[in-house]
């Protein structure tokens, strides 16, 4: 699974950060970012839930989820 941050769409409500904080950050104008555990948009094993925990508490939907098909 793959994560990225709308940066045009978000507001800076700071829900991805308050549920995921290591997953999720804040600049330092309060918009999301991702942290370094994220940098590269893999989310880590084990971590997909809460990336789409995220998500969906995004009022924007600026966090965008990416599932991945396993061939």
């Amino acid at each position: 699974m793959r994560v990225s941050i709308d940066s045009a769409t978000c507001q800076g409500h700071g829900r991805c950060y308050d549920l995921a904080p290591d997953l999720f950050g804040e600049d330092e104008e309060g918009y999301a970012v991702l942290t370094e555990l994220t940098a590269d948009r893999d989310v880590p094993e084990g971590r997909e839930g809460d990336a789409r925990l995220a998500a969906a508490n995004c009022p924007e939907l600026a966090v965008l989820v990416h599932e991945q098909v396993r061939a």
